[in-house]
């Protein structure tokens, strides 16, 4: 059954990097006031991510990751969607996103920093004259380096249909990510997309390849064709499915394994 709505809860920050000054350890009344009317965040705002890991925590399914590396930093970063039909809850995803670090001996080498334009790398350098809340600007400093985005998707379906098998939540998840972190590689215009040639469809799809889950190799299906990512996935059991798609430029800096992530207290 396919489901009648879908919603879709992640955060982002763009604001500069925060300075330890003495202006920024506290703040007056009127600043207070001011940032209030301004939009922006007060330094013990609470972090939006800490609701979405709490909800994490309560999924029925168990949520996979990839097998912790060097390469990797897992900073609980998730997107949660859910979908709803007349029935109730139909079907809900869990993804994770990590920073990659090319060098991780030297986290200071050029090679681990993203390709940012100028105007994009300005407003990271800009720094706003109030203090922020610290989950804020580990967020920005995060955006200076790779990020492996939504990499791995864990989704539970209450029902069965050709909606939700692994072949098309794969190509679903490609397509995502295509669409998503491509666009300017795929010239994809902005606004709704008519022409859908761009897409990878289930013809692409390799039925015979294997992924090590949990320190075991289990049957698995493939996408090992499109120039611009690789993607992989299997069913955890006949409802849950977990699908991991890699942009191919990262691919030498992972190995592609998952593991069962533990429940955060």
């Amino acid at each position: 059954m396919t489901p009648t709505s879908n919603s879709m809860t992640s955060t982002s920050a763009k604001f500069g990097i925060r300075r330890r000054s003495s202006l920024q350890r506290s703040t007056s009344a009127r600043e207070a006031r001011f940032m209030q009317f301004a939009g922006v965040l007060p330094p013990d705002a609470p972090d939006p991510m800490d609701e979405i890991r709490a909800r994490v925590r309560t999924m029925a399914f168990p949520v996979m990751g990839l097998t912790p590396q060097r390469t990797v930093e897992d900073h609980g970063s998730f997107g949660v969607s859910d979908g709803h039909d007349s029935d109730g809850l139909s079907n809900q995803s869990v993804s994770i996103s990590y920073t990659l670090w090319r060098n991780p001996d030297d986290r200071d080498d050029p090679a681990n920093l993203a390709e940012l334009d100028e105007r994009t790398r300005a407003a990271l350098d800009e720094e706003p004259p109030w203090p922020r809340p610290g989950w804020l600007v580990q967020g920005v400093q995060r955006m200076r380096y790779p990020q492996l985005w939504e990499v791995v998707r864990t989704t539970w379906n209450r029902d069965r249909s050709e909606y939700t098998s692994l072949s098309r939540q794969l190509v679903d998840h490609a397509n995502y990510i295509l669409m998503n972190r491509f666009g300017e590689e795929l010239r994809l215009p902005p606004g709704p997309l008519t022409d859908r040639a761009w897409e990878v469809t289930e013809s692409a799809v390799d039925p015979t390849a294997e992924l090590e889950i949990d320190g075991r190799s289990v049957s698995a299906s493939e996408i090992d064709t499109d120039p611009l990512v690789y993607a992989i996935g299997a069913h955890l059991s006949p409802d849950v499915v977990v699908t991991v798609v890699v942009s191919r430029e990262d691919l030498p800096y992972l190995r592609i394994a998952l593991t069962t992530r533990a429940r955060e207290s």
